[in-house]
């Protein structure tokens, strides 16, 4: 698959590029995923960065569909894999941390977030938005759904660069304190009705140790991901 590798071939032929069956599957997969996450979100324990996490889920949907539609599927599965690299990371995490292995948890997240920021500060915009700001209008010139594919784009951006910063600040505080404790993450994943109830109910209350099925770590990692 040229176009793996050289970002270029995303463009030939555009838009009269044959749709595989593989891509086709891979959209199907990704776009159920992230419609799964929006509807979790509203059932799941209500965080403080619920607005932000709605927004990104939004924005991953509308690329899903719009890349599908306007069969931009190239570029769109390699924005997908790119950020699929890291996700997997976050979840040994929270497995790590739900079995008590604090130690694996700490060097999973770390791990995690070495890939994390490396692919969306680092490969994402040197990769990903060089090919749909540049290349894509060299090779293809402007067109109407260029500016909203890439309006979409540079907010993931934004979005990636705010998680970095968290996942910069709970690392540092972690190397001081020795471990990811829940206190570094409070401010960021805590519900305000755990932030209200009274220590001895957060402490023998389910929702302490577990944080539902919206991609979230209660006491082991955060709820940055995508």
């Amino acid at each position: 698959v040229p176009w793996l590798w050289e970002t270029r071939h995303c463009w030939y032929s555009y838009p009269y590029q044959v749709l595989t069956s593989d891509l086709h599957y891979y959209y199907i997969m990704e776009l159920a995923f992230y419609w799964s996450l929006m509807f979790s979100q509203f059932t799941d324990i209500k965080r403080k960065d619920f607005a932000i996490m709605f927004v990104h889920h939004l924005a991953a949907i509308a690329l899903i569909t719009f890349s599908y539609v306007n069969n931009m599927v190239r570029v769109g599965a390699l924005v997908m894999c790119l950020h699929d690299a890291s996700d997997f990371l976050l979840e040994a995490a929270k497995m790590a941390n739900y079995t008590k292995c604090q130690r694996l948890c700490d060097l999973l997240f770390v791990i995690f977030g070495l890939l994390f920021i490396s692919t969306r500060l680092g490969l994402y915009p040197i990769w990903i938005l060089n090919t749909t700001l540049f290349e894509s209008w060299e090779i293809v010139g402007p067109y109407p759904s260029w500016w909203i594919f890439n309006l979409l784009l540079l907010l993931l951006q934004l979005l990636h660069s705010f998680w970095s910063y968290l996942i910069i600040r709970i690392t540092c505080r972690a190397i001081a304190k020795g471990k990811v404790s829940k206190d570094d993450r409070s401010d960021i994943e805590t519900s305000s009705d755990e932030e209200d109830s009274p220590p001895s109910a957060s402490k023998s209350g389910h929702n302490s140790t577990t944080n539902g099925t919206n991609g979230y770590l209660s006491g082991g990692v955060y709820s940055e991901e995508h």
